[in-house]
């Protein structure tokens, strides 16, 4: 064995890789389960990645046999059920998995100096997610399928001069069209995958490049024994692989529970109206986006106007992008900032999920009125950020882990 090593090292840098990401990466002693989120992200990744190709084996992606197709999978192909079921759950479990992983974030300051490049491929593996969800939820070719991206893609014809013209090119063609389902089909599939992919190992190995966050937010390059190792850090294999397992096994549980017994999650996962064939001359009583896309269209709705509600939309998510700029606190972790910065985030979290029940809901003028508040709670916590992060008194921070 140690022979073929050193032939695949003389080729191959495996054994350097493993090093370097692995056994001699130094991770902070003092990770709490808030960490076990970015390796949950992974494995949900991969598990949408295998039931996908076996997915595509049995799809056919046309607007005459796309919806046959998946019950056809459902009922007819051998464990065919489970694998629809373990793909539809995925792709809720992912957003969840990555909310959190972005909350921990939030929390402990991973967006600061020198974090700032892992931050920006983490947003921008995040906004390929969501084209991916996006693309993907046509497929089933349901009535919420048809008539949600019918909805989001007209959206584009608000933007002036372009518009109209970027709305038919995504399209394909006049209308929502089996040119649209097969080109969604080919994004989702293919080109989205790769991209996803490629910035999750550049996100990795930006990370591994400057070293993991801690709660505590302390640098702990700054602290090395006369071997140049971290007094505060342990090798991430075999300490955290194994720590993760634990993680992996709660998460499974969940996970396959909800697989199992309820895998529909009352109409949040799988919506009842994508149990029906997409049918151009039939709307449902009431449209709206995946629960993981809702908080956005809640802030959408908020806006009367459609070319501003478009443009707060996006730039809901563009700030997100900017946050590494935005935060002027001299300490990273929450644990270490003031008040304000705590207050700010407990309502910006709150507003955030206040949109995304509201975005699930039919509008009505208290509803309307609750998301423009929400709004601009929202915003506020980004663009505020300068001021109360720079004003507030802060917590002395150690100058080692505190465990």
């Amino acid at each position: 064995m140690s022979k073929f090593m050193d032939w695949v090292d003389a080729r191959f840098p495996a054994t350097k890789m493993w090093e370097d990401h692995l056994s001699k990466y130094y991770a902070p002693k003092n990770f709490n389960f808030l960490y076990f989120f970015g390796s949950l992200a992974l494995l949900v990744l991969v598990n949408q990645i295998v039931t996908g190709v076996w997915l595509t084996m049995s799809f056919t992606p046309s607007a005459e046999e796309a919806f046959a197709s998946v019950e056809y999978i459902m009922r007819d192909v051998e464990y065919g059920w489970i694998l629809r079921y373990l793909h539809s759950t995925g792709a809720s479990a992912f957003f969840i998995v990555v909310y959190l992983h972005m909350f921990r974030g939030l929390l402990y300051g991973s967006y600061q100096k020198p974090r700032e490049l892992v931050w920006l491929f983490g947003m921008l593996i995040y906004l390929a997610l969501m084209a991916e969800a996006f693309m993907g939820y046509l497929l089933p070719w349901g009535q919420m399928s048809y008539w949600g991206a019918q909805v989001i893609i007209s959206l584009f014809g608000a933007i002036p001069v372009i518009g109209d013209d970027l709305t038919m090119w995504i399209r394909g063609d006049y209308l929502i069209s089996g040119i649209t389902l097969n080109r969604f089909f080919a994004l989702h599939v293919v080109a989205l995958p790769i991209v996803i992919l490629g910035l999750v190992v550049l996100h990795i190995l930006a990370l591994h490049e400057v070293g993991s966050n801690n709660p505590d937010g302390v640098d702990i390059k700054k602290k090395k024994d006369e071997s140049g190792i971290p007094l505060d850090g342990i090798p991430f294999h075999p300490y955290y692989t194994v720590k993760d397992i634990v993680g992996v096994v709660v998460f499974l549980f969940v996970f396959c529970a909800v697989v199992f017994f309820f895998p529909e999650m009352g109409g949040y996962f799988l919506e009842k109206p994508n149990f029906e064939q997409a049918n151009a001359f039939k709307t449902p009583e009431h449209i709206a986006p995946v629960w993981y896309f809702t908080p956005f269209y809640a802030i959408l709705r908020a806006v009367p106007d459609k070319l501003f509600g478009v443009i707060a939309m996006g730039a809901a998510i563009a700030v997100l992008f900017v946050l590494p700029w935005l935060d002027r606190s001299p300490v990273r972790s929450m644990r270490y900032k003031g008040w304000l910065s705590k207050i700010f985030l407990l309502v910006f979290c709150v507003a955030f999920v206040i949109l995304g029940v509201l975005g699930v809901q039919a509008p009505t003028p208290g509803r309307t009125l609750l998301s423009q508040v929400c709004t601009v709670l929202y915003f506020a916590y980004f663009l505020l950020m300068p001021f109360y992060t720079r004003l507030e008194k802060t917590k002395p921070v150690p100058e080692r882990v505190t465990g």
